[in-house]
């Protein structure tokens, strides 16, 4: 009740204080981005169940069973440095940020496979954390410790980094595929340079602002202030921008895994706080393609809003529901970002809904820019997904005709 009454008096205010949205070319519909679009090669996608309560043994076996069997590490060489990055957008624990015991899992097969270096590292949000050219004002550092994360990375023998503490200048422009709907190049943190491999590991949720966040919307972590500045203001094409920052050059060239632990969901709100459920199976979900994971992901969590009570089905537990408050939580966010004068000026931000993995602005704008859109061939690691749970997500997720 706390959140709903916070929310319903941002609005308020919030309603008041902003100018009607700047008049932008209007984005296209959903059904619109069907041209263009290319069936993609098969792709697989493993699942790994993970029981309601098992114990910490059985959980971190599933996570290694799912990466096994989503990748031959063949990519890997002795002494190789790999970047994993979670979502930390804020200090809350998980699912409002990755699970600490799958990022501790990850650097120690990382480590057994032959990795000589494993850095964890992520960039928060506005809410929390502000680089501008003359400092910074909060620390990632402090949110991966109260989330639980930096305790289990580093018991797991990895490095921390936190690209604020580098500073403005450590950033470099990497530029997205040709055609995207960046004004600019994306600034990129320089450490990535360094690294020979990246592995993803997002979480499955509902954004407030984006409708969902799984992995593509995670490389907004990785982005300096301008850039997240341009993604916000420049909203009419907010979902297409977010599939179109994975197209830079460093992530095509070294991302080699997307893993998932998604035995808790945020399945209303989002991306901080939000109603949480915890199927009897939950799931780890691992792919070599961000695309095919992505699919997969936003399957898991449209068949999990499934279990929210009705009391939790209000705009106010799951405000991505009403245009008004994307707009104007949207304006807030420019706001942060570049000042009170820039929060006057964006483009509206058009939330789309989200029934089917098919409705999806960012998935129909990754399978025209990231290869096509791939058939899955989804597999089991284990014994605990159900024959019945893989039908229904593989049905969920099989190409319309």
């Amino acid at each position: 009740m706390r959140r709903r009454a916070f929310l319903k008096t941002s609005l308020l205010g919030l309603a008041s204080a902003f100018l009607p949205p700047k008049v932008a070319i209007a984005a296209s519909e959903p059904g619109d981005l069907e041209c263009g679009i290319r069936n993609g090669v098969e792709t697989s996608v493993v699942l790994a169940g993970v029981a309601r309560g098992a114990d910490q043994k059985t959980y971190k076996t599933a996570i290694r069973e799912a990466a096994e069997a989503a990748t031959d590490f063949s990519w890997l060489s002795k002494g190789d440095a790999v970047f994993i990055k979670p979502v930390l957008n804020s200090g809350n624990p998980y699912p409002a940020t990755t699970s600490p015991e799958a990022i501790g899992t990850m650097v120690t097969l990382l480590l057994e496979k032959g990795a000589g270096r494993v850095v964890v590292g992520d960039m928060s949000g506005i809410q929390y954390v502000k680089l501008t050219p003359e400092g910074v004002n909060g620390s990632t550092r402090d949110l991966m410790k109260a989330s639980g994360m930096a305790a289990a990375a580093r018991k797991a023998g990895a490095e921390l980094h936190f690209p604020e503490e580098a500073g403005w200048n450590a950033f470099y422009e990497d530029l997205p595929a040709e055609g995207s709907n960046w004004k600019a190049g994306l600034m990129m943190p320089g450490i990535l340079r360094d690294m020979d491999h990246i592995v993803l590991m997002p979480r499955c949720s509902r954004h407030v602002l984006a409708g969902s966040t799984l992995g593509l919307k995670a490389a907004v972590g990785y982005w300096r202030t301008d850039t997240r500045l341009e993604y916000h203001h420049d909203a009419a094409t907010f979902q297409e921008k977010t599939a179109e920052g994975n197209t830079v050059g460093t992530l095509l060239r070294k991302q080699r895994l997307v893993i998932s632990a998604a035995d808790k969901i945020f399945a209303s709100f989002g991306p901080d706080k939000g109603y949480t459920v915890q199927p009897e199976t939950g799931l780890v979900i691992a792919s070599q393609s961000v695309v095919a994971h992505d699919m997969t992901s936003l399957a898991w969590l449209l068949l999990n809003r499934e279990s929210i009570p009705g009391s939790e089905k209000d705009i106010f537990s799951d405000p991505y529901e009403s245009q008004f408050i994307v707009s104007i939580g949207n304006h807030f966010v420019v706001g942060k970002l570049g000042g009170w004068t820039a929060a006057l000026t964006p483009e509206e931000l058009k939330r789309n809904d989200i029934n089917t993995i098919w409705d999806d602005r960012v998935l129909n704008r990754a399978y025209q820019v990231l290869g096509g859109r791939p058939a899955i061939n989804m597999k089991s690691a284990n014994e605990a997904v159900s024959r019945e749970l893989q039908e229904r997500l593989k049905k969920m997720t099989l190409q319309p005709v």
